[in-house]
């Protein structure tokens, strides 16, 4: 899981501001006590950090596995058109 698909999953599951108050503010203790930001930026693989906070969070198993991933054909930010 790349950083750009950690975003994309967390703001899939939790909401853009939410989901940004979830990585920000949640303390994790399987990260040693970090919350998500600080372990990203200390380098724990965002593969890592995703599936702590879903433990944390309780989020079902059915999202958790290939979250954030592309879909293919789709394109993000497209117009519609």
């Amino acid at each position: 899981m790349k950083l750009s698909e950690f975003q994309i999953a967390v703001d899939a599951e939790f909401g853009a501001g939410y989901g940004g108050v979830v990585v920000n503010d949640l303390v994790l203790a399987s990260l040693g006590g970090r919350t998500a930001r600080e372990a990203l930026a200390a380098g724990v693989r965002p593969r890592e950090v995703w599936l702590a906070l879903c433990e944390a969070t309780d989020v079902p198993e059915s999202h958790r596995h290939g979250a954030g991933r592309p879909v293919p054909g789709e394109q993000r930010g497209a117009s519609g058109r």
